[in-house]
């Protein structure tokens, strides 16, 4: 595995302090740049979160937690540090300036690594004087729980770079995915987009509340996915005769005019008052960081239940837990 132990942090906010929590949580020391005076707030009350839900989630001994500095400058972040995280808003043009600069004061050989959801590496490094090492880390919400990591390099990207990305997204716990071809939207928000669009419609269309799309997913198709995805519960359907006869019976219908595809309802005054006042309603009082913890409890129980099999996140887990006790017994 690799070995990092500071890394610099562009940007602290849901991402980029969900980034920081993984770091200091696995041991590692943090730098952190956010012009926002509220960053160093919002970075405890995340911190604060993880600390519990990892205490929640992980049975081995934890690394000593790293230390956090929140810095004024990107030159002060990526200074002495084995690995950079951009987690700036996604603005092609900022983002561009962001790595440009973060490139120039960053020591040769580390990799620079964009939370991007969508915006192309090709692009973002088109200001950088070292392209080479620009990779996209794409994560998910919320970044200390979610393994998951989105790896993807452009057209001047060296496969060094992914493969030094990769190495030290494991050290933390993670699974990366290797994205084979530079994609608008990567692979796994290609397939939320769809299913958003989708949701948007049924909603527009009065066919279902905001509830109720979502009852849809997580009464259902939601905990199949956990541990199964989406091709290997079709293989399943298929029974003896496996993906090619589910193919030959279910493949017709997706000529059917089922889907909306890449029609998208106009976003009208009136769609999102409905969408954000029923949205109020599902969830009540409860603030954000309230959801936060209910979101964390629920994610944890799935994770350590598909552990004991275990499959999916659970096996991600696993494996971690195992090299922290392993580096428990070294260190004793």
């Amino acid at each position: 595995m690799a070995e990092v132990r500071t890394v610099g942090l562009l940007g602290g906010g849901v991402i980029g302090g969900g980034w920081a929590a993984r770091f200091l949580l696995a041991g590692v020391d943090v730098k952190l740049f956010d012009p926002d005076p509220a960053a160093e707030r919002k970075l405890g009350e995340i911190l604060t979160n993880a600390r519990t839900a990892w205490s929640e989630l992980i049975d081995a001994p934890l690394a000593v937690e790293g230390t956090a500095t929140i810095v004024t400058t990107v030159a002060e972040a990526v200074s002495g540090v084995d690995f950079v995280q951009e987690s700036a808003p996604e603005r092609l043009e900022l983002k561009q300036a962001l790595l440009a600069e973060a490139d120039s004061a960053a020591a040769p050989g580390i990799v620079i690594a964009s939370s991007t959801s969508g915006l192309l590496p090709t692009l973002m490094s088109a200001n950088m004087t070292n392209p080479q090492r620009l990779v996209v880390g794409h994560p998910f919400n919320p970044v200390y729980l979610l393994p998951l990591v989105e790896i993807c390099g452009g057209e001047r990207t060296a496969a060094w770079a992914g493969d030094r990305a990769a190495a030290i997204y494991e050290s933390v716990g993670m699974r990366p995915l290797r994205v084979r071809k530079e994609i608008d939207g990567f692979v796994a928000d290609r397939l939320l987009e769809a299913l958003w669009r989708e949701a948007l419609w049924l909603v527009n269309d009065g066919v279902a509340t905001v509830e109720e799309v979502d009852d849809a997913i997580r009464f259902g198709a939601g905990l199949r996915w956990s541990f199964m995805g989406t091709y290997k519960t079709y293989r399943i359907a298929g029974g003896e005769g496996g993906m090619r006869h589910f193919m030959e019976q279910f493949g017709p219908s997706l000529q059917w005019p089922w889907t909306h595809l890449m029609d998208v309802p106009e976003l009208t005054d009136s769609l999102l008052d409905q969408i954000a006042q029923q949205s109020d309603d599902q969830v009540g009082e409860a603030g954000v960081r309230e959801l936060e913890r209910w979101r964390d409890r629920s994610l944890i129980a799935v994770i350590r239940g598909l552990s004991a099999v275990p499959t999916g996140a659970g096996e991600v887990l696993v494996q971690y837990q195992d090299r922290l006790r392993t580096s428990a017994t070294s260190a004793g």
